[in-house]
């Protein structure tokens, strides 16, 4: 008779936890939970919830990963706070308050080493940086704005778009100490996502004023910006995470409506993902790869909903039944 064993060259491993990393047709025992299990490929991108945040808020910043997230200022329907959380994959707990409470701002880097700058209104160029336990002052950028994107590292950060006033496509990168100015965008917007390096960014979508929105891409060298390939749905207000070859865009909308509509950029072209994020917002944050990424509060109303997505192609665990 044929068995597992003869066929691979191994047998079905007992074990009390999934393994981890996963590859794709492998199977396993949970001798915990009593299932033989199957690690499959995914052909779409799920969201799925997450732990909810402790602070309701929409027009905050985030950084990190899925599994180290970083969340900062916002607006909680009343006043601009504050308030930082970390995530670990499943839960939120307090971190340190920024200096200087703000909303409409932009983020970049880690949970440990994380970029916080601009924001309110009215606009700031307050920057400051964060140690995993604390926030101290950066250097101020030149053009204050908020409602702008960011991307990169604490160390080579990049913030670009944005409401000054007027709506500018002012771009500026970060070097851990000073802001320099870099190119400008084609299209001057704000409340656009961004995604991408210093040297590698992405922006996309955007607000264009009275009831126009943006649908369209750019791509950062590290010196001028160029055009990209359109998203499918026309929203400012949205989130991104990823990188220039390999992003994802998520949530927004024309206000006062609001999407989950969920879409993967290859550096070329925009996809649709069959289905989006749970809870429909915009004015959210987010995090992480194409991948495996992040999606964290919202406004109109306040959320503290997180969502977290599974691109295609990510391993993942299936119970085998028997029936």
């Amino acid at each position: 008779m044929t068995t597992y064993k003869g066929i691979n060259g191994f047998a079905v491993q007992s074990v009390a936890t999934d393994p981890s990393p996963l590859d794709e047709g492998q199977v396993w025992y949970n001798n915990a939970t009593y299932a033989f299990k199957l690690a499959s490929l995914s052909t779409v991108g799920t969201w799925a919830s997450g732990g909810n945040m402790a602070t309701a808020r929409g027009y905050l910043a985030g950084a990190g990963t899925q599994t180290a997230g970083l969340a900062f200022g916002g607006y909680n329907g009343t006043a601009a706070v504050a308030n930082t959380e970390e995530y670990d994959g499943s839960a939120w707990t307090a971190g340190g308050n920024l200096g200087t409470g703000r909303r409409s701002l932009a983020g970049a880097g880690t949970q440990t080493s994380g970029l916080a700058f601009a924001g309110s209104p009215p606009a700031t160029g307050t920057t400051e940086e964060y140690d995993g336990t604390s926030w101290s002052p950066g250097g101020t950028m030149g053009t204050a704005r908020y409602l702008l994107a960011g991307a990169g590292t604490q160390t080579a950060g990049l913030g670009f778009g944005g409401f000054a006033p007027p709506r500018t496509g002012a771009t500026e990168e970060y070097d851990g100490t000073s802001w320099t100015t870099g190119g400008t965008m084609a299209t001057a917007r704000n409340a656009l996502g961004g995604a991408g390096t210093q040297t590698a960014g992405l922006g996309f979508g955007g607000y264009l004023g009275g009831s126009s929105y943006s649908n369209a891409t750019e791509e950062y060298d590290g010196t001028s910006w160029t055009s990209g390939g359109n998203l499918n749905t026309t929203r400012g207000f949205l989130a991104g995470s990823g990188l220039q070859t390999a992003a994802l865009a998520f949530g927004g909308g024309p206000f006062p409506s609001k999407t989950g509509a969920t879409e993967l950029y290859n550096g070329t072209t925009w996809s649709n993902n069959p289905t989006g994020l749970s809870t429909v917002r915009f004015a959210l944050a987010g995090t992480g790869t194409q991948t495996v990424a992040l999606a964290f509060g919202g406004g109109n109303p306040t959320s503290t909903s997180t969502e977290e997505w599974t691109g295609p192609g990510v391993a993942t665990t299936k119970t085998i039944t028997t029936s």
